[in-house]
């Protein structure tokens, strides 16, 4: 009897188990550009990808192509029981915290924003501290003390990346020029390759020899005109280096696939936190890469001095500047 009771019990255990794993269903939302836009969007399906290697678990995904559809989709996840939903970009904000309102036992993330409900998690990055690092090694690299930087959409997010690389190429000489152009003030700004290549081309005209951009989508077209005219791009959030091998002199990576497979299996092992969570150089949240692609345009020298700003700041000897705190970027 004894036997038979345990054995119905565990049973009974393993059915609970099961049925708990059925229940779990991640999903992640994705913005405008798409989730093979080689950058942000990008960095969040590896996330989730290597989420489903690892564990096994499929999780649900939707590309929009239009702002109406950021409200419809989280909706319509978090109805049919996905949890945790996680929305990529700022720009999914207001909609998210329309919807986890509506479904407070429901988990949320989101990227690059803060939404203060007790259901979400607000994931940010210090991008200024990665973009500090690669504005040494531009710096360093430059022949001619001019360098570029083009952002996506011009709002404070992107001047954060802005600000962090000027403080960087300034840290190795004050004198050097740090010419800047955003792309657009829309979405559409982030998926306009062809005016990326325009601006890229307008910087080099001017004496830039290494350009940062910070763009999504239409920052493959910035690194495709520095590579057509000889000179050096840098890519940002995925690893891009290997996009033009030769010709992208780094990438200042954002982990945001790091962020999203951290959510899941949070959500998964019964550890979710809510409120916000940042992301910097001491948590292996931004850096810069150095691979084959790109493994003999960092001299050694060049190196020890990335490496040595990425101490410091770790430190807090060096403190860059936050755009998104104080808009008055001293650099």
């Amino acid at each position: 009897m004894k036997h038979l009771l345990a054995a119905m019990l565990a049973a009974t255990v393993l059915s609970a188990s099961a049925a708990s794993a059925a229940d779990f269903q991640p999903a992640i939302l994705y913005d405008l550009g798409g989730k093979f836009d080689k950058s942000f969007n990008e960095g969040a399906y590896d996330g989730a990808e290597r989420f489903e290697k690892e564990t096994g678990t499929e999780y649900r995904e939707f590309e929009i192509v239009n702002d109406a559809q950021r409200e419809q989709a989280l909706r319509r996840f978090a109805r049919d029981g996905a949890s945790p939903i996680i929305s990529v970009g700022f720009s999914q904000a207001a909609a998210l915290e329309a919807v986890a309102k509506e479904y407070p036992d429901t988990q949320f993330a989101i990227i690059d924003s803060v939404v203060d409900l007790p259901n979400v998690r607000s994931i940010l990055f210090k991008e200024e501290e990665g973009s500090y690092l690669v504005g040494i090694l531009a710096a360093m690299k430059s022949e001619d003390g001019k360098v570029g930087f083009i952002g996506g959409m011009d709002i404070p997010l992107i001047s954060k990346f802005s600000c962090g690389y000027k403080g960087g190429v300034k840290s190795v000489s004050a004198d050097d020029t740090v010419f800047e152009n955003m792309t657009g003030s829309t979405g559409a700004a982030w998926n306009d390759p062809v005016r990326g290549g325009e601006l890229a081309k307008a910087q080099i005209d001017k004496g830039a020899d290494v350009i940062f951009h910070a763009a999504g989508g239409t920052g493959i077209g910035v690194l495709q005109a520095a590579a057509d005219a000889g000179k050096f791009g840098i890519g940002v959030d995925s690893n891009q280096n290997g996009l033009f091998p030769g010709h992208v002199l780094t990438s200042m990576v954002k982990r945001v696939d790091n962020a999203v497979y951290q959510a899941f299996m949070d959500a998964k092992d019964d550890k979710w936190t809510s409120g916000v969570v940042t992301l910097g150089l001491k948590e292996d949240g931004v850096g810069y890469t150095i691979d084959e692609s790109n493994k003999d345009l960092i001299t050694d020298e060049m190196k020890a001095a990335a490496e040595k700003a990425k101490a410091d700041i770790i430190a807090g000897t060096i403190e860059v500047h936050d755009y998104t705190t104080d808009s008055s970027c001293p650099y």
